[in-house]
């Protein structure tokens, strides 16, 4: 495990260096362009929880990262890269075309995607899910209430889940709830941690009626420091989150072996991330907290010992 260093800069995108020369004039790839795959795979060292632990098979880890670089990918072009992203992911859309047809494109980012597709058996519903999060991205910037942010989080987080059940060959209906409860809560303290960057991006994601219940405006989101209305709005979704990660925990205990172990690490580093929000007394906006690799190793410990409850 390592600890979470701070998001590396736009400059330094993988995604920015392979997509920046796509237009709408100019749907094709220059000749030696190509997804800067180790790149991508150094950006998972930024993440609230450990990826691909170097205590699982190589063949699992390697199935994850492949998953983790397609995601990463997606979300940088979303987030990072300048023009018509639109048209982006439909080159995207199109480079899933042709693995699902049995031609990944030509760069080791397909190759490495296209053996886990093939050993695991996966469809092609939650790469389509990510994808569409990030067209989302590009036209929806509020959401009114808690429940359209999770309805966000079907496309933008419980796929990911998902894909680990089936690299991990555990899918069932029941680990797929848990998983969704699981994935969701992460990407709600994902947004808590993230409200400047986001905000800096245009995107407010904490829910607009959760704001006025606060007495926050959209303005305080900009300030150099978390006033108290910021602070209590904060911890209000951070417990709504914990607790959407608790309902969902259980699935560690269905789980054994490689997968539990994983799975465990995943929700470890939520609990370690809400941690890190309330000993930062919630404010964002000062700096992002970040999970103790202490915490989360104690968590991720308990959470092998005994499963999900806490």
């Amino acid at each position: 495990m390592v600890d979470t260093p701070a998001r590396p800069s736009r400059a330094s995108s993988p995604a920015r260096s392979f997509l920046s020369s796509f237009t709408p004039s100019r749907l094709g790839p220059p000749p030696t362009a190509e997804p800067d795959t180790a790149a991508l795979h150094r950006r998972a060292r930024g993440e609230n929880f450990t990826v691909a632990s170097y205590l699982l098979p190589s063949r699992i880890r390697r199935r994850l990262m492949s998953i983790y670089a397609f995601a990463r990918l997606v979300d940088d072009i979303g987030d990072e890269v300048p023009g018509n992203r639109m048209v982006l992911f439909d080159k995207i859309s199109r480079d899933l075309d042709r693995l699902y047809a049995g031609f990944p494109p030509p760069y080791q980012l397909y190759r490495d995607l296209a053996a886990t597709i093939n050993e695991c058996r996966i469809p092609r519903d939650p790469f389509d899910r990510l994808v569409a999060a990030n067209r989302q991205d590009q036209v929806v910037r509020r959401y009114d209430t808690f429940d359209d942010l999770l309805g966000y989080c079907t496309l933008a987080a419980n796929p990911i889940g998902h894909l680990v059940l089936y690299v991990f060959d555990v899918m069932s209906e029941r680990r797929k709830v848990l998983s969704d409860k699981v994935c969701s809560a992460l990407q709600v303290l994902e947004h808590c941690q993230d409200v400047p960057e986001d905000y800096g991006r245009g995107r407010i994601y904490l829910p607009t009626e959760d704001l006025k219940r606060f007495g926050v405006a959209e303005s305080d989101l900009a300030a150099p420091r978390a006033s108290r209305e910021v602070r209590a709005l904060l911890a209000f979704e951070t417990q709504r989150a914990l607790r959407l990660l608790d309902e969902g925990s259980p699935v560690v205990e269905t789980l054994t072996g490689a997968a539990r172990l994983a799975v465990a690490g995943y929700v470890a580093g939520g609990r370690a991330t809400a941690a890190a929000l309330a000993e930062a007394r919630f404010d964002v906006l000062t700096g992002t907290p970040r999970p103790r690799r202490s915490r989360t190793v104690a968590e991720w410990v308990r959470l092998l010992a005994v499963g999900g409850a806490r």
